[in-house]
């Protein structure tokens, strides 16, 4: 059922942006679905229809916003065995593999997480994204493995969208990179936005996009003369923006092992263990992985944190890594 909602603007929120007023307004409402009402012409100011989330409010403004009925969404079934670290009547934590991805969009319209969640349980998830998106909250690269979080209802998409807006969920990555970072351990704070020459890419910006925070430490360092430099590295993430940590390590010049968009040409070692190289090169993924997830439960409120180890094909890198050089 569609719903109205009317807000008069206080004096203490004058000149906020729209989507900012609303989402301190409506709590439960994100500023991303805030901001995709308004480009969907649902948010009327004065009588007046907005397309703009970042208009500001003047106080005493009248402010109408509708909210309707969720589409269904029509998705074929993918019949794909999902690894689910947990389940409850909320929401599932799923341990996602690599080379699968988050929901159908060009060039794949069936075989993804989404499509494998209507296979599971097309009946228990939340409506409120996009239709081709139910139940999903937050995603991770098609390239990287580790853990999700998926809604299975609205409020709850609602409060852990609110949680991800608000930066106070924990999402900690292990990474594989090329080299040693200087300074080994630190933050990393810029901006990111769409590269200009490749609009499948995303790039640093001194001025323009949106702030990305990364905390990182490196773990272990790899050197010998049988090995490239490589480094195992922890990453923290403050802020979730596409692809934050690729876009951040090739900032550091220091790029993931086996990332195809931001690569740092492999030099052919004249001494490499032969075993290791061919895992190297096989690798057919980045040396990414999504291993500390916790949050704040919707319903019981209590804190949860959820742990996944690294997958088979990364872990047999570092076993090589450990014992070359010996």
């Amino acid at each position: 059922m569609e719903k109205n909602i009317n807000f008069k603007v206080n004096v203490d929120e004058n000149n906020l942006r729209l989507d900012v007023f609303v989402n301190k307004r409506e709590k439960l409402l994100s500023r991303t679905r805030v901001k995709n009402l308004i480009l969907r012409e649902k948010l009327k100011l004065n009588d007046l229809i907005i397309h703009s989330p970042s208009k500001k409010v003047s106080t005493g403004d009248k402010i109408n916003l509708q909210i309707p009925e969720p589409k269904e969404a029509s998705l074929k079934p993918y019949d794909f065995k999902l690894n689910i670290a947990y389940e409850d009547d909320d929401l599932l934590i799923i341990d996602k593999p690599a080379g699968i991805i988050m929901h159908p969009g060009a060039g794949n319209y069936d075989e993804t997480i989404v499509n494998a969640l209507m296979h599971y349980n097309k009946d228990s998830l939340s409506t409120i994204g996009d239709e081709l998106r139910p139940g999903i909250v937050h995603r991770i690269d098609k390239d990287t493995s580790g853990l999700i979080v998926i809604a299975k209802n609205n409020e709850t998409h609602e409060n852990l969208s609110h949680q991800f807006s608000e930066h106070t969920i924990t999402r900690v990555y292990q990474l594989l990179i090329w080299g040693k970072l200087r300074p080994s351990s630190g933050q990393i704070d810029t901006f990111i936005t769409r590269s200009s020459k490749n609009r499948q890419m995303m790039e640093v910006s001194s001025s323009k996009g949106k702030r990305a925070i990364t905390n990182y430490q490196t773990i272990e360092v790899f050197e010998n003369d049988k090995t490239p430099t490589l480094s195992l590295v922890e990453c923290r993430l403050e802020t979730g923006r596409t692809h934050q940590i690729r876009v951040h390590m090739t900032h550091m010049g220091n790029s993931i092992m086996g990332d195809g968009k931001y690569k740092k040409k492999y030099k052919k070692l004249k001494n490499i263990d032969t075993s290791l190289e061919n895992l190297i090169y096989k690798l057919n993924r980045q040396f990414l992985h999504a291993q500390t997830l916790g949050f704040i439960h919707p319903r019981t409120n209590k804190e949860m944190i959820f742990n996944s180890i690294l997958p088979q094909e990364l872990e047999n890198i570092l076993i090589l890594l450990r014992n070359t050089g010996k």
